[in-house]
């Protein structure tokens, strides 16, 4: 249940008619409905809007009294798929409100009266807000403040008005609101308006012209449009957007949703590795066609959610697998090619294009959220003097100039090529279509790793010095055990760390591990014999499980975004070389791989969509466990044991984690479906984000 408030003002001034004579309330009041409200009220004093929210037991959708927009602005905040607490920002001079906001990565991180002197706003406050439940608490407890102009200040005696920001504030109550809350209150994210209008009026003129605007501005044209993404990848942008809005339109049209969207692209994705891996011109041809198309419908499947605002958790999880899973099946789609077409050892390529890439998107994933936590933070350097002084720190300012510079160069041969370099998945599968259509599965491979590798060095060697300068911890702000994968093996040795001050941090420990996993590589490469490979199998376990010493200490160093992806890399390496030494087929060795992947993946694709810890956990026996279950397949010293390991552990693992997804899933939806259990889940999402930084 959605209400919406209509705030009008403590005393309200004349209200403000459309051209045909209505009011404009009443036809806000119908936008609202139409946007998804179940109840519309009117409220003229902040400490109505307090009682209201002390009652509520849902979001709140807030709306002044003084906005022209279309109805599908309201709608799209309404249904904002972020978690938490959004605000309407506009762009620009027209249409402008009184208060001016700054925007870091999709936070508001201060609010002051607009055209100040020292005013830096990236934009000002569009006069909507959806306050999330768990927020309602500070939304009350800010309008109280406001309404009572004797209020104390924490060192005793009346606060003036001219020390609170809000009160410099001309303009709707909800204005001052803003304000007030987002200099101290809860995070607040950006819902900006592009392509459709949205105006602040303040007279009968001033709505004249504004619904001018918004009559000029056809609605569904503009809503398909901004189904696309804002910004995107030069592939994506050329080659695929151009042209998927109007496919994006036919899905809609004929009910299929993002789900169906994701399925489909699966089945193509899955028919072009079969067709490379059977090898012949037109097979890869065709095979190439049909991973273009593939991509296409992974793009399509997220405009079609946003263009029916059709968004679940499940739903930017399942894309999240999904587009996993169709990668490195296409690898081992590949992989086959070559084998087949006796090029080489096809599946070496692909284990280690499957290993680059997972330990890389490690990396993105922490750092994002290094750079979400930095950018969060800034919004509490200042203290209340506006949208300029609040980015008066240091870090705030570095995210602001960053911020202003990319604005700048969006769209421009530097920007495109920075896009590029980094090799993202649009990129990825282009490069793999063109060259697998041209040559030869083997180019394919050769090529993906060629350019994952120095896209791998570029990007680690530019964040490592950003996040240095950063000094923002991250891995303090969430559950460190989950992300590690620690399994009781690290628990007991983190309860040992913890009482030996001289064990090093978590990140040399990760990077000792990795160089563990590189070196018994090395050794199963270069050939020993299978005594030998065992002693030195054990000595490398034994120093790559020293980093579960850290597994209860605190993650908070400039670098240690790193760990989870360096303990990636360790376990990956281990297994890898646990297979060479021993003898383990190619195709098996892959196989655990990409379970161990899906695996991986299930739990970042869970922070970034802020739902639960996946049920079942403790069975997944933590990167620490299966180690030593490998081990002690390779000690054994019977020659079929190791194969045997790596295939009951892949089927062990992927069953738990069929398993874990469905009854987590199934769970989440029944619990929906009450509106008790629809309030705790939207708490856990925000508590979790706010957790995350």
């Amino acid at each position: 249940m959605t209400l919406a408030v209509l705030i009008t003002g403590p005393s309200g001034p004349e209200p403000l008619t459309l051209p045909d004579g209505r009011p404009l309330l009443d036809r806000l009041g119908e936008q609202l409905r139409q946007a998804g409200a179940t109840e519309v009220v009117e409220v003229g004093e902040l400490t109505g809007l307090a009682r209201l929210a002390d009652s509520a037991s849902g979001p709140l959708l807030l709306c002044a009294a003084d906005l022209v927009a279309h109805t599908a602005v309201l709608r799209h905040l309404a249904t904002s798929p972020v978690p938490g607490t959004v605000a309407l920002v506009l762009t620009g001079t027209a249409g402008a409100g009184p208060v001016g906001v700054h925007e870091e990565r999709g936070q508001l991180t201060a609010a002051g009266p607009a055209g100040a002197p020292d005013d830096l706003a990236t934009g000002t406050f569009g006069g909507a807000l959806r306050v999330a439940a768990t927020d309602l608490p500070a939304l009350a407890a800010a309008a109280r403040t406001l309404a009572d102009p004797g209020r104390v200040r924490p060192g005793g005696g009346a606060e003036p008005p001219a020390a609170r920001p809000a009160d410099a504030v001309a303009g709707n109550p909800l204005d001052r609101l803003v304000t007030a809350l987002a200099g101290s209150g809860p995070t607040i994210f950006a819902h900006r308006v592009r392509l459709l209008v949205a105006h602040r009026t303040a007279d009968p003129a001033g709505v004249a012209a504004a619904e001018a605007a918004v009559a000029a501005v056809p609605s569904d044209p503009a809503e398909l449009r901004l189904a696309v993404k804002e910004r995107d990848d030069f592939f994506a942008t050329y080659f695929v957007s151009s042209w998927s809005p109007y496919l994006t339109k036919l899905c809609a049209r004929i009910g299929l949703g993002p789900t169906g969207v994701t399925v489909v692209s699966v089945l193509f994705a899955f028919a072009a590795a079969a067709l490379f891996g059977l090898g012949g011109r037109p097979a890869l041809v065709t095979g190439a066609v049909l991973l273009y198309l593939g991509f296409v419908l992974d793009c399509v499947d997220g405009q079609v959610a946003r263009y029916t605002r059709r968004f679940s958790p499940w739903g930017g999880w399942l894309d999240t697998m999904a587009d996993r899973a169709k990668e490195y099946v296409v690898y081992a789609g590949l992989a086959v090619g070559v084998e087949r077409a006796g090029l080489g050892n096809g599946w070496a390529l692909a284990i280690a294009a499957l290993t680059l890439q997972t330990v890389r998107h490690m990396t993105d994933t922490w750092y994002g959220a290094l750079h979400d936590e930095a950018a969060g933070r800034s919004a509490g350097t200042g203290a209340a003097g506006g949208a300029g002084g609040a980015r008066g720190a240091g870090l705030g300012a570095r995210l602001s100039r960053a911020s202003t510079r990319v604005q700048a160069d969006t769209g421009s041969l530097s920007y495109w090529l920075k896009r590029t370099v980094v090799f993202p998945i649009g990129e990825r599968w282009a490069l793999i279509a063109l060259t697998v259509a041209l040559f030869n599965p083997l180019v394919s491979l050769v090529a993906v790793l060629t350019w994952g590798v120095l896209a791998a060095a570029y990007t680690l060697a530019l964040r490592t010095l950003r996040s240095r300068s950063m000094g923002v911890p991250v891995l303090s702000t969430v559950d460190a055990g989950l992300h590690r994968d620690d399994g009781w093996v690290s628990r007991r040795l983190g309860a040992l760390g913890r009482r030996v001050r001289w064990i090093p941090g978590p990140l040399p420990l990760a990077v000792l591990g990795a160089f563990a996993g590189a070196g018994l590589l090395l050794v199963a490469v270069r050939g020993s014999g299978p005594a030998s490979f065992r002693w030195w199998t054990l000595v490398a376990a034994l120093i790559a499980l020293a980093a579960g010493l850290a597994a209860g200490r605190s993650q908070s160093g400039a670098l240690d975004w790193l760990v989870p992806a360096g303990l990636r890399a360790t376990e990956y390496l281990f297994v890898i070389a646990v297979g060479a030494g021993t003898g383990v087929p190619g195709p098996v060795v892959f196989a655990l791989l990409l379970v161990l992947a899906l695996h991986h993946y299930n739990l970042t694709a869970r922070l970034e969509k802020r739902e639960r810890t996946p049920l079942l956990r403790s069975f997944g026996l933590g990167w620490d466990g299966r180690m030593v279950l490998l081990t002690a397949a390779v000690v054994s010293g019977v020659r079929v044991v190791p194969t045997v390991t790596f295939v009951a552990l892949a089927g062990y693992l992927f069953t738990i984690s069929v398993l874990s997804a469905v009854t987590g899933w199934v769970a989440a939806a029944r619990a929906l479906r009450t509106p008790t259990g629809a309030r705790e889940a939207d708490d856990r999402l925000v508590n979790e984000r706010q957790r995350a930084g």
